[in-house]
């Protein structure tokens, strides 16, 4: 059986005193009187049988009982103090705000989120979208989904998907005056560019891909250039041209036809999906609920993907 515990506020008195040295500062804290704070140490010393506190030059001093008692009280105290925390988290109400690309939010993650919905009718999700990392704590954000290396600073970061560069196009283009049957075929089509990480030097583009191709015929400056990978994807699946696509987000197309993807070579990426969060936001039920539902459906697609790729070459 435990040992009997003595009253709550008996040790609130304590650990207050013992803190400032003082019955009086401790009273000042605990709004109460020095007499109750006095009164409740002496309580405390009759239940543990032991004394606590002496007084020297005008100030109060630990007893060798005291040092023995105090760490552990300090440390139930801060538990407490944290159970009431996450306590208060999950009784909040309100949306759950996710940030996301805006290319990932309709490539990838719209169509999924109707399994989050029926799994937990009791979560809204507010979706905003936006190219660049937001102010988190500012914009009232409590997990995103960011595409880059991975290196946000002041974020905890967590792997979602991986994914490649490869050409793809309406299939509306295979049967045209115009064949696609070799990457130097392309001079005779529309290149579309996604211009979102333009910035980045290593970023897989046409000209690297074509180069790797062998296609020195075909002029990667020409073409038409795209803000987001979203919209330069569209443009191929209305058969304005030829894209280079992120497999994450053209998967979908590609498997509901819309898409089909042309030639083998693939461009490796440094770039991933990642799942974006504060390490105070993570204590919100409804935000690790969100983070591990993520975490599942990016698995699932990536074991889709790999199962998809087996198949494709048996």
């Amino acid at each position: 059986m435990p040992a009997p515990l003595p009253p709550l506020n008996a040790l609130r008195a304590f650990e207050a005193s013992a803190r400032h040295r003082s019955f009086s500062r401790a009273a000042e804290e605990l709004n109460v009187t020095p007499a109750a704070i006095s009164h409740q140490i002496k309580g405390l010393e009759e239940f543990l049988a032991a004394k606590l506190f002496r007084r020297a030059k005008r100030t109060l001093m630990l007893t060798q009982a005291g040092q023995t008692l105090l760490p552990g009280i300090r440390k139930g105290f801060t538990a407490f103090g944290e159970a009431m925390e996450e306590f208060g988290l999950y009784d909040e109400t309100g949306m759950l705000t996710v940030a996301v690309t805006p290319s990932f939010a309709a490539k990838w993650l719209v169509h999924r989120i109707e399994h989050f919905n029926r799994a937990h009718p009791d979560v809204d999700i507010r979706m905003t979208t936006s190219m660049g990392l937001m102010d988190y704590d500012r914009d009232g954000i409590e997990i995103g989904v960011r595409y880059g290396k991975g290196d946000y600073e002041d974020m905890i970061t967590e792997h979602l998907l991986s994914t490649e560069i490869i050409p793809v196009c309406s299939p509306r283009l295979l049967n045209g005056e115009n064949s696609l049957r070799a990457p130097r075929d392309l001079e005779h089509f529309t290149l579309l560019h996604d211009d979102s990480h333009r910035h980045e030097e290593m970023y897989p583009d046409w000209a690297m891909w074509l180069r790797a191709a062998g296609a020195s015929n075909v002029d990667s400056s020409h073409g038409l250039r795209f803000d987001t990978a979203g919209e330069t994807q569209n443009a191929a699946v209305e058969g304005v041209g030829v894209a280079l696509g992120r497999t994450t987000l053209v998967s979908d197309d590609i498997a509901a036809g819309r898409l089909v993807r042309i030639f083998d070579l693939v461009l490796p990426s440094d770039f991933a999906y990642w799942i974006v969060y504060t390490e105070s936001s993570i204590k919100r039920p409804k935000v690790k609920i969100f983070r591990d539902w993520l975490k599942s459906e990016g698995a699932e697609y990536e074991a889709a993907q790999t199962t998809s790729k087996v198949s494709g070459s048996s």
